[in-house]
Formats: structure tokens, C-alpha cells, sequence
């Protein structure tokens, strides 16, 4: 079944104890679409501006990203810069030039109207809700939100949220949204403001899948090297949309096992700088690593 997303494609600049590097392609709709369509064609919406090489979109498209959706404008692609501490736990954003981006209002292809399964990239919450009222019918509403937006756009945030299935944010979110310290309790009144079900990413700890009856918890993958977290959350919701696009199975059961592979997918972005650590990554590379997911947490009762 289809799978669109709506967010940014950026050109970033990033710094780690281990390297860095220097307009790498970027932003919410790349980290996504690479991540995803190693399991399921992608269709993506955004902008970018004319320095913006073409080259990385070709890639992109020749591993099934629809990018009939990506208009290009005069201007300046959006580029953002950041330096990581030592654990990768933390960053100073050093530059952020919105280009093109500050005017983007996103405009959705007669064709990816149809798509049953939307992912609502890192945003603001009104253009979020603009793309709602381009699709027809989608059988699953997925989105990120960021601080900016829940301090900035709050009241629209919230009306968001009555119209999607899941909100996917990190702990820092999570509990700055519900004004509540305690993260089980930050998910639970996330719920009773909409969504069905609630998505917490905890970076180095794993992530958190919590509905109204169930908690899911599923690690982070044991990784001796991490060279760039950038995108790793982006490359976690493209695993996730993209498994449940490809069975088109909306249980618990299925959101359980696609909360696995957006860890494994999540795992790959980070083994590299940029979208390199995905770029040749298969599905059965995919497979194996969710393998090993179920031997990590595996064990029997007495």
C-alpha cells in the first residue's frame, strides 16, 4: 500500500568527535525515504532550491522514491549545522538557513492523494493539516512534532493530534507536550488528546510504543560504533511506516514488529555520516538485524 511523507530535505554540516562533514544530504523527508524504501516505495513532498544536487535525489529514485512531489524553487536549499558532544547525546546547533524551506507550503500530487499510509515529517503543525485536507482516505496517520512547534503552535499542535493515528516524539518532547516529568504518564495524556497510539524515541535507550492498553518497549541496537545520530529518528519512523505499508496490517501485533525494524533501521543511519550508513543496506541486511533484535531480548520463563 502506498506511504507518502511530507517534511524537509536539507543540505546539513555536522560535527562529531569521530569526523564530520560538510552539506550532506538531509532533512526529515531524505532520512526517511532512505531509510523506507529499502522495504516499500516511497513517495516524497517537499522543496529544495537550486544548489541543491540532483545527484542524491537520482539515487533516491532508483531505490523506488517517488519524488514527483519535490518541487524546486530559486534559492537557497535549506542547510542546517550542528556540532555533537562526545557521548552524541547532545548538540549545539550552530547555523540554520531556512532557504527555500521558510516558504514551503506543501502541495500533494494528484497521484500520492491516494496514499493509505502518510507520514507528517517535522513541521509546522498547520501545514501538517494542510496536507490532511489534500489526501483522500489514508488508512494510517503517522507525524513528528519538535519543541519549537509544541511552544510556538500549540494550540494547532493539539488539534493535530485529534486527527492522526500516531505521534512519534522523543522523551524530551514527550514530557515538555504533557507538561509531565514521567514519561508513561507524559504517553497517556498524549492519548487522550487523540492518537491512537504513541511512539517515545529514546535514542541510545530505545524506544517506547504505548497504547491505551499496552506498553512495548523494543532496545537499541548494540552498536560498537556510532559515528552520526543525525536522522536516526527520521530513518526509525521510515523503518516503521514502511513495514506496516508493506503488510498493510495495522495490529498491535504488526505495529509491534514495525517498531523493530524502525530500530534496526535506525541503527544503519547512524554507522555513517548523512544517509551513508543506509545507502547499501538491503532488506535481507534488514532481516538479519531484526533477527538479532529478537535474540537480544528473547528468553524463557521458568
Amino acid at each position: 500500500m502506498s506511504l507518502l511523507v511530507v517534511g524537509s530535505i536539507a543540505l546539513d554540516s555536522v560535527a562529531t568527535p569521530f569526523g564530520e562533514t560538510a552539506d550532506a544530504p538531509g532533512g526529515s523527508a531524505v532520512f526517511f525515504a532512505a531509510a523506507g524504501s529499502i522495504l516499500h516505495p516511497v513517495q516524497v513532498v517537499g522543496v529544495i532550491g537550486s544548489d541543491y544536487p540532483l545527484s542524491v535525489l537520482k539515487q533516491l529514485e532508483q531505490r523506488g522514491v517517488d519524488l514527483a512531489g519535490v518541487e524546486q524553487v530559486p534559492g537557497e536549499s535549506f542547510r542546517w549545522k550542528a556540532k555533537y558532544s562526545y557521548d552524541l547525546a547532545s548538540r549545539e546547533t550552530l547555523d540554520t538557513r531556512l532557504g527555500v524551506f521558510a516558504q514551503f507550503r506543501p502541495k500533494i500530487p494528484v497521484p500520492f492523494q491516494q496514499a493509505r499510509h502518510v507520514f507528517l515529517g517535522n513541521i509546522d503543525p498547520g501545514l501538517q493539516l494542510g496536507v490532511l485536507d489534500q489526501v483522500s482516505a489514508p488508512t494510517l496517520v503517522a507525524c513528528d512534532t519538535m519543541n519549537y512547534w509544541i511552544n510556538s503552535r500549540r494550540d494547532l499542535l493539539l488539534e493535530l493530534l485529534r486527527h492522526i493515528d500516531i505521534l512519534m516524539v522523543n522523551d524530551t518532547e514527550a514530557r515538555e507536550l504533557s507538561s509531565d516529568w514521567n514519561i508513561y504518564r507524559a504517553a497517556r495524556w498524549i492519548l487522550e488528546h487523540g492518537p491512537k497510539r504513541v511512539v517515545i524515541k529514546q535514542g541510545e535507550h530505545g524506544a517506547l510504543l504505548v497504547d491505551a492498553n499496552a506498553t512495548f518497549k523494543v532496545p537499541a541496537y548494540p552498536l560498537q560504533e556510532v559515528f552520526d545520530p543525525t536522522g536516526a529518528g527520521d530513518a526509525f519512523a521510515g523503518g516503521f511506516m514502511a513495514y506496516v505499508a508493506s503488510v498493510n496490517d495495522h495490529s498491535d501485533a504488526s505495529l509491534r514488529r514495525a517498531m523493530v525494524y524502525g530500530a534496526a533501521l535506525g541503527s544503519f543511519a547512524v554507522e555513517a555520516f548523512g544517509i551513508q550508513g543506509l545507502d547499501k543496506v538491503t532488506p535481507a541486511d534488514v532481516r538479519a538485524r531484526v533477527r538479532a533484535f529478537k535474540d537480544l531480548v528473547h528468553f524463557d520463563l521458568d
